[in-house]
């Protein structure tokens, strides 16, 4: 390997590449990588100058890009500013990328690890997502890759990188560009590890792709889709009959939160009738037959049809709250959540810290009285969702398959604010839940 490594960084050296390897024209500068391992712990590295000294090892990197076997980086370009279609286009490249690393062989014997790229200092650069694929034996697995990419769209195409390691046991990675069948080499860089940066690499990049701040910034999403999701015309059709500017009625509005399976539709039908209360749901009867179409798309494009299904809600929030009360299965909270846990990798240290402002309800929706949070014991709840034998839906199967997800589903509830959830166990008998639900509701609204 050492053979083949000092010849190739002795060519780099000619008039067309910067001291870090780099070919300046092809390239931005070298940039940090985030890797998730199968802990869910996060290994971060850098690509380094070729000159310099060597550096300290990770062990854990070696394990997951050096021998035995082969390991390819793949992330998608990066995607700065407003421009939301680009964010689109490259999550859905994205999304087909991971379907077919996940199918067919070679890759069905491969290991496939979330890999994110990032610029420390540059946060507008944004965060790059991609995989890490590590092939334990074949050698067939760079002309699948290659044909995988070679069918993506050019401006969304991925990075493709493959490591290696020389004979001293140090890391590097290859860069390559691809153009129709050509590939070339860009660059070639030492792998070295690096601290982790204060706060995960895609917390900034959240209001633009998961946890959207405001109607305008769902909406631009959703007409980025309407080419190939008619059904995203009809949701904006709904949204803009909704006023801008609403105003909440006389009348109290309770939301309840939870998981599946933590007794929300008992409470919510309950104290709705005990109360004489309109019962609503998020999303709305108007657009929830629409859920399995975007329920199959990407994060951005389903948080931004959740978020609009929010604003939907809130209209007829406005209008019932005028007459009663006003009871509603779910509603903003629930969409915040799902979006962080799925969006942020890692385990429940990577989350935004407490206070940050993705936790924050959005400035043009309309807020509600209370907000009670319903939870029960994983095994309860288990135990609740199989005697229930119904179809999960592909968040609930990872809530399940997944305990960290769903702590991180929990823990991004417990830190939302203004306004905040009340946390009521839902474990006891149904009777003491609703005794506990109703006096949260006199204590609050009356």
């Amino acid at each position: 390997m050492a053979s083949r490594i000092r010849p190739l960084l002795r060519r780099l050296q000619g008039p067309r590449w910067s001291r870090s390897g780099t070919c300046s024209s092809a390239m931005a500068p070298p940039r940090c990588f985030a890797l998730e391992l199968p802990d869910c712990s996060l290994a971060h590295f850098a690509l380094e100058d070729p000159g310099a000294a060597g550096a300290h090892q990770d062990p854990r990197l070696p394990a997951l890009l050096g021998p035995p076997g082969r390991s390819f980086a793949l992330c998608a370009p990066a995607v700065t500013g407003g421009d939301c279609g680009a964010r689109v286009q490259a999550a859905r490249v994205q999304q087909q990328l991971q379907l077919q690393l996940r199918k067919g062989e070679p890759f069905q014997r491969c290991q496939l690890h979330r890999l994110l790229g990032y610029s420390p200092g540059e946060p507008a650069a944004g965060a790059r997502h991609g995989f890490l694929l590590h092939d334990p034996a074949g050698p067939d697995t760079w002309g699948a890759l290659l044909q995988v990419l070679g069918a993506c769209p050019e401006p969304a195409r991925p990075n493709l990188g493959e490591f290696e390691a020389d004979a001293s046991g140090e890391l590097w990675l290859r860069l390559w560009a691809l153009h129709g069948d050509a590939q070339r080499q860009v660059s070639c860089a030492r792998v070295v590890p690096v601290p982790a940066p204060p706060v995960h690499p895609v917390v900034l990049d959240l209001p633009s792709s998961a946890v959207f701040p405001d109607r305008d910034a769902a909406r631009a999403v959703l007409e980025e889709c309407t080419p190939f999701i008619p059904e995203a015309q009809a949701v904006l059709n709904l949204v803009d009959q909704c006023p801008k500017q609403l105003r909440k009625g006389q009348f109290p509005v309770i939301v309840i939160e939870g998981l599946d399976a933590t007794g929300k539709t008992t409470v919510t039908q309950s104290i709705s009738e005990a109360l004489g209360a309109v019962l609503l749901q998020s999303p709305p009867s108007c657009i929830g037959h629409w859920r399995k179409i975007f329920d199959d798309e990407p994060n951005i494009i389903r948080r931004a049809f959740y978020s609009l299904g929010n604003y939907i809600v809130a209209s007829e929030i406005a209008e019932a709250s005028t007459r009663s009360p006003v009871i509603v299965d779910r509603y903003w909270h629930s969409t915040a959540t799902y979006a962080i846990a799925t969006e942020v990798s890692g385990g429940l240290q990577h989350l935004p810290p407490a206070h940050d402002p993705v936790y924050q309800w959005p400035q043009d929706l309309l807020r509600p009285d209370l907000v009670v949070l319903l939870t029960v014991s994983p095994e309860e709840r288990v135990k609740r969702l199989q005697g229930r034998g119904l179809e999960k839906t592909r968040e609930e199967a990872e809530l399940e398959a997944n305990s960290i997800f769903r702590q991180k589903v929990e823990l991004s509830y417990r830190r939302m604010e203004n306004p905040a959830c009340h946390v009521v166990d839902a474990s006891p008998s149904r009777e003491e839940v609703l005794q506990a639900v109703a006096h949260l509701i006199r204590a609050s609204c009356y």
